[in-house]
């Protein structure tokens, strides 16, 4: 993704429908996320992007909120969309961005409408992938799989009550139920997303849904992927949509988590990318060139300790809320965090040091300082992960750097050459655990950080 998508409307009667599209794939496919969006902060967590951009690298990728959520105008509580009004809204977005025909990937709640909207124009849809999805949520005698009425009660109350707060993290993305820092990002994204009483509603009016019905007349290829611990709709409710779609290709994923990005995603998206392209994605090389990031908190004890764990951890979320925000800026992939530690891969050295410099500096307000070491070389692709002897050079090297340095190693500065990205010499360094004395350069204070 070279730049953030922009944020445009379409007019669906009197409503104003907020969409982005992107990239340049030869099918249009439209993301329907459940129950509620927000498109602009969705690109806020590093792994929601990552799973947008890969999706947009073998397609033309629409995204939108629908009326009352995000950035559409909002709605009465009494008045948020039927069925019939989303389809408006998404026919409303194709007729926008030009697209006669495109796939659609719907998530969960979403799923419903993917299916009436496949089977009530056919002729504009040519598949559908359904992720953790149903056509029926709540329980009845001739669907033992929904969720009981006083089990739905239960979980209404306990949205209202914790709204903004991160409510139903732990059940909705299971594996990472001790990831603080993205807690944090789907607290802020509820609150943008939709106000209390319309998450309320909405998540009513997906209980009351059922579109059994519309099954039996889909036309168009159907895959049906499902995690097999899903603790809010279990692999069931899956295996229901591909028994009664006609031709509907059933795959049953390992894993616990009920929303999209965070778990065993490569996986996930080979699946999808596969079904409607008929392409397998390409094997990524054993081995990649990349440029590593190093960020870490200087003196973070003795911060935690003066302030107190509840006022550090506040410090903490800011400060990982401006780290990630630069790296979707300039391009980065976050691959992982330990304490108050950052480590991020760039497909170029440039991009990193102007990253890493607005990190250093965008963070002196929260009164902290960062160190930052950035190395390039050849990395071993694990998963989703790096690993190498290049990956613990940037590593030591930032804890050779002083407080809000930015510290690269003779090999990132020999590749910037020429890009105006000035540096001062600070010698020849043995770095513990790797060969030989490194030569290391920190970048100077006054660089410009207009993005790649």
């Amino acid at each position: 993704m070279t730049t953030l998508p922009e944020t445009k409307y379409a007019k669906s009667g009197d409503y104003h429908i907020a969409y982005q599209a992107i990239g340049t794939g030869p099918l249009d496919l439209v993301f329907m996320h459940g129950w509620i969006s927000h498109i602009e902060h969705m690109w806020e967590e590093p792994r929601v992007a990552r799973f947008l951009d890969r999706l947009a690298s073998f397609s033309r990728l629409i995204l939108l909120d629908k009326r009352g959520t995000g950035l559409s105008d909002p709605v009465p509580l009494d008045r948020l969309p039927t069925l019939e009004e989303r389809m408006d809204d998404v026919r409303a977005v194709l007729d926008a961005v030009g697209s006669q025909r495109a796939a659609f990937l719907g998530t969960s709640e979403a799923g419903a409408l993917s299916l009436l909207f496949a089977a009530t124009h056919p002729s504009r849809t040519t598949a559908l992938v359904l992720l953790n999805s149903y056509a029926r949520l709540a329980y009845a005698p001739d669907y033992p799989q929904g969720i009981p009425a006083e089990q739905a009660q239960g979980l209404l109350q306990a949205i209202e009550e914790g709204w903004g707060k991160g409510v139903a993290f732990e059940a909705l993305v299971a594996s990472q139920a001790d990831n603080a820092s993205m807690k944090s990002w789907w607290a802020r994204y509820q609150r943008l997303a939709a106000s209390p009483g319309a998450a309320v509603r909405l998540l009513q009016s997906a209980f009351e849904t059922d579109a059994r019905s519309v099954l039996p007349t889909i036309t168009v290829p159907v895959l049906v992927l499902h995690r097999a611990g899903d603790p809010f709709t279990g692999p069931e409710h899956g295996r229901y949509l591909a028994e009664r779609v006609p031709g509907a290709k059933f795959v049953e994923l390992s894993g616990v988590d009920h929303l999209f990005f965070a778990e065993d995603m490569d996986l996930l998206l080979s699946e999808i990318q596969e079904f409607l392209t008929g392409v397998p994605e390409a094997r990524e090389p054993d081995r990649v060139l990349a440029t590593v990031m190093f960020v870490d908190i200087v003196g973070s004890t003795e911060h935690a300790t003066r302030l107190g764990d509840r006022q550090w951890r506040d410090v903490l979320d800011r400060y990982y809320a401006i780290a990630r925000h630069q790296l979707v800026r300039f391009r980065g992939r976050e691959i992982g965090t330990a304490g108050d530690g950052l480590f991020a891969t760039f497909d170029g050295p440039a991009r990193a040091i102007r990253c890493a410099r607005s990190i250093a500096d965008e963070v002196s307000v929260l009164e902290i300082a960062v160190r930052v070491g950035i190395h390039s070389g050849e990395c071993e692709v694990i998963s989703d992960n790096l690993a190498g002897i290049a990956v613990h050079t940037g590593a030591r090297i930032a804890g050779q750097a002083s407080p809000s340095e930015v510290l690269v190693s003779s090999t990132v500065r020999d590749l910037v050459a020429g890009s105006g990205i000035r540096f001062e010499d600070r010698g020849r360094h043995p770095l513990k655990g790797v060969p030989g004395e490194w030569s290391l350069f920190a970048v100077a204070a006054d660089l410009r950080q207009a993005p790649a």
